[in-house]
């Protein structure tokens, strides 16, 4: 059997597509006969993936994703002239032992997402802002009409 990659939904959010094979678990692997299907959980090494919206606002374009429950101090934003490369991880609530979950659909772990931007920007003069669990990217478009003059020295 081959294994497909899971969707950009499933690495995201930690959920799976089940065929109507009951003897295949929701990550795709063969289970012995017999088996009760639970949830069971992506490698804890696999990274989740961000969901991002990324729009223009006049001369900023706009990044926006929720990363709830991650302290600020748990996000690496990177960013050059048209990419920006978001990393953090989302610690689970200790104490709870798995038995006594009923259900489990959180995303839990390290994520990250690169994107690419659709035009250039300025590095330098991005901001990042962070609230109620939804993070903001400013970025401000490099204005390629933008004109200056240069007064030439006498050394």
């Amino acid at each position: 059997m081959m294994k497909e990659k899971r969707s950009f939904f499933e690495r995201l959010t930690g959920t799976v597509t089940v065929e109507d094979d009951e003897n295949i678990s929701p990550i795709g692997k063969q289970l012995p006969k017999n088996t009760v299907r639970s949830g069971e959980w992506p490698d804890e090494n696999e990274e989740g993936q961000l969901t991002v919206d990324v729009y223009q606002n006049g001369n900023d374009i706009i990044l926006q994703t929720m990363v709830a429950g991650v302290s600020p101090d748990a996000l690496s934003i990177s960013i050059t002239r048209d990419m920006v490369t978001i990393k953090g991880r989302r610690d689970a609530p200790s104490g709870i032992s798995d038995e006594n979950y009923f259900n489990r659909e959180l995303y839990w772990g390290l994520f990250s997402r690169t994107i690419l931007l659709p035009q250039e920007i300025e590095p330098e003069e991005a901001e990042a802002t962070q609230r109620h669990g939804l993070l903001t990217l400013r970025l401000p478009k490099v204005d390629k009409e933008k004109v200056r003059e240069v007064k030439v020295k006498v050394i």
